[in-house]
């Protein structure tokens, strides 16, 4: 697979094009990425599907300038696809052909299932889920995947959309009445076992809709992927949507970009979360996009990352962890001292899972300077650390990256993102494993450590020499008072001194 790909969306709504660097086999991350909300479906819907001269002008401007950017990026492989608007128009092909001959781009043209299944397979690889459907609501369509177990059994797409909405029943001043059976007529076509707790939103209007419930709660991290809400504690604020006039979306925390089709995207999804009998929705940041390139770059993985690959994990380390260093014996020293002292804390697998993880990019802030390289190392993960993760795992391995001897836990930081981590307790606990694992393991990386906690003691035992950790262990700030005492053998060469 080329280092540099491009992924063309042409949507009813919108078209982008985002641009991916291969970093490793398992590593890649997004270096550019452009929207038009071109409205190639604009006034179709009205027309038997045709699309109209307007909509394709603006179509092939954002292709032009797309292609632009394709060849600046030096980009050796592109794939275009388009969705709703393309597949249901008759005069597709004229389309395609223009864009062919004059920008050299194929398009192609997938159906609803194929859509439903690049969105699943995002959801599947880059998102914390294994059992639940995935929604995504277009301007023509809203395509749906079954996940269980972290497969996908089944893909379904609907003829519903905030643009087809918008045209049969909004701008004739009919959405609630009219729509509302409309979409309900669709919905009871759905099979029976499409039911599930849990909803994956992804595509524009989740994403707006799930900005607006974090504005509306001043939820302290800013990070729309990953985001997890209660359906029925923000029912009445989804509501409040479908009926508000332009002023109401703004005092609504919705974007003015996203004033002509809200309502409808709104409504519709409203609509589908009572019928699939959901109560938890998590917003999604990837979709088609990533799902068309994963597909060809996981296409001899059967579309999935190894158990033991995490892609942003790899993507970090291959961007920032300059020094390459083997952790093999670096997590078993920490995980030894994890299980010591877990007694104190009730730490828990998931726990030491995080922990480790914290550890495999410990070095990552050193790739600015070695200087205050905990603070690099926070803002990095905390930005950079967001595939197959929950915003409570994120803050959590950032805020023990963020730790150093004096100072467990940087206490701002923990009022800022209070609700999202653990109690204080399990927090100072696993930032001092963290934090002592590390002086130890880099004061002696090949020693075998062992370690032993009684009467409020912690022995270390080493067989070999860590001196220059003793005076950092002295100044080690503690989860609580206890003694620490080292253990390591004698010094050979200095034995005729004694």
């Amino acid at each position: 697979m080329p280092k540099r790909v491009a992924v063309i969306d042409i949507g009813s709504n919108s078209a982008r094009v985002v641009i991916y660097q291969r970093t490793s086999r398992y590593g890649f991350h997004l270096i550019s990425q452009q929207k038009s909300r071109v409205r190639i479906g604009e006034g179709a819907y009205q027309k038997g599907g045709r699309l109209q001269i307007e909509g394709v002008q603006r179509a092939f401007r954002a292709l032009l300038s797309f292609s632009h950017t394709i060849k600046e990026y030096k980009v050796r492989k592109v794939h275009a696809v388009a969705t709703s608007a393309l597949r249901d128009a008759p005069n597709r092909s004229d389309f395609i052909s223009l864009v062919k001959r004059e920008l050299g781009i194929k398009i192609r043209v997938i159906d609803g299932d194929k859509e439903a299944f690049y969105g699943a397979v995002a959801a599947i690889n880059l998102l914390p889920v294994k059992d639940a459907i995935t929604v995504d609501i277009g301007g023509g369509s809203t395509d749906m995947a079954l996940i269980k177990d972290g497969k996908i059994i089944k893909t379904i797409s609907l003829n519903l959309g905030t643009v087809r909405l918008k045209e049969l029943f909004s701008d004739k001043g009919d959405l609630i009445e009219d729509g509302k059976r409309y979409i309900q007529n669709i919905l009871s076509t759905l099979p029976d076992d499409f039911k599930s707790k849990m909803v994956v939103g992804i595509g524009g209007t989740s994403r707006a809709l799930a900005r607006s419930i974090m504005k509306k709660d001043n939820y302290p991290f800013e990070k729309i992927h990953a985001f997890k809400y209660n359906f029925e504690s923000n029912y009445s604020h989804l509501e409040k949507i479908v009926k508000a006039s332009d002023d109401g979306l703004r005092e609504l925390f919705i974007k003015e970009s996203r004033f002509d089709t809200i309502r409808e995207g709104s409504y519709i999804f409203l609509n589908l979360l009572k019928h699939l009998k959901t109560d938890e929705i998590l917003s999604s940041g990837v979709g088609v996009r990533e799902g068309v390139f994963l597909s060809d770059m996981l296409r001899s993985d059967k579309f999935k990352f190894p158990p033991n690959i995490n892609p942003s994990i790899r993507s970090i380390r291959d961007r920032f962890d300059i020094l390459k260093l083997p952790e093999g014996n670096k997590k078993k020293v920490a995980s030894r001292l994890f299980e010591a002292l877990k007694g104190e804390f009730e730490g828990t697998n998931k726990d030491k899972e995080l922990m480790l993880k914290a550890l495999s990019l410990s070095n990552i802030g050193k790739m600015l300077t070695i200087y205050k390289s905990h603070q690099h190392a926070f803002y990095i993960a905390s930005q950079e650390l967001n595939f197959g993760f929950s915003h409570k795992d994120i803050i959590f391995i950032s805020l023990m990256l963020r730790s150093r001897g004096d100072s467990l836990y940087y206490k701002p930081l923990y009022r800022k993102y209070k609700e999202l981590l653990p109690d204080k307790k399990k927090v100072k606990w696993l930032c001092f494993i963290y934090t002592l694992g590390l002086i130890l393991y880099e004061n002696s990386s090949e020693s075998n450590i062992k370690f032993e906690w009684h009467e409020n003691i912690l022995e270390i035992t080493t067989d070999k020499n860590i001196y220059l950790a003793s005076d950092e262990v002295a100044s080690l700030e503690k989860p609580k008072d206890f003694k620490i005492v080292l253990k390591e053998p004698p010094l050979e060469l200095c034995k005729q001194w004694i």
